[in-house]
């Protein structure tokens, strides 16, 4: 598994776990995330204010059911368990895009929609 490929598996396992420590760690100051449709932000603070959504508990079951690298860009495709608040779970399916520089994520396109 290449370098690229390792910090993005730490990134959703922090994810998983709502390690916000261990998420920021992936990224650089200057990241940028895309949810087409959702939201669009810079920086490395704003990123911060996404990572537990309103509505939505942390904790999200994470299946990757595919990792593709090319170069300093990594795919994984999946679904996402989503707990919120109310009790319910938001089932997506998910394709996610890593921007990759100097071993952290520096671009995130996540392409998102409900199972």
């Amino acid at each position: 598994m290449s370098t690229n490929t390792q910090i993005v598996e730490a990134y959703l396992d922090g994810f998983r776990r709502t390690d916000r420590e261990l998420i920021l760690s992936c990224l650089t100051d200057d990241v940028e995330w895309l949810i087409p449709g959702a939201f669009h932000i810079h920086g490395i603070d704003a990123f911060a204010g996404h990572i537990v959504d309103e509505g939505f508990t942390g904790n999200p079951e994470i299946l990757v059911s595919r990792v593709t690298e090319a170069g300093d860009v990594v795919f994984v495709e999946g679904k996402v368990g989503a707990p919120r608040v109310d009790g319910t779970v938001l089932h997506l399916a998910m394709c996610d895009v890593f921007d990759m520089r100097d071993g952290k994520i520096c671009k995130l396109v996540s392409y998102i929609m409900p199972e």
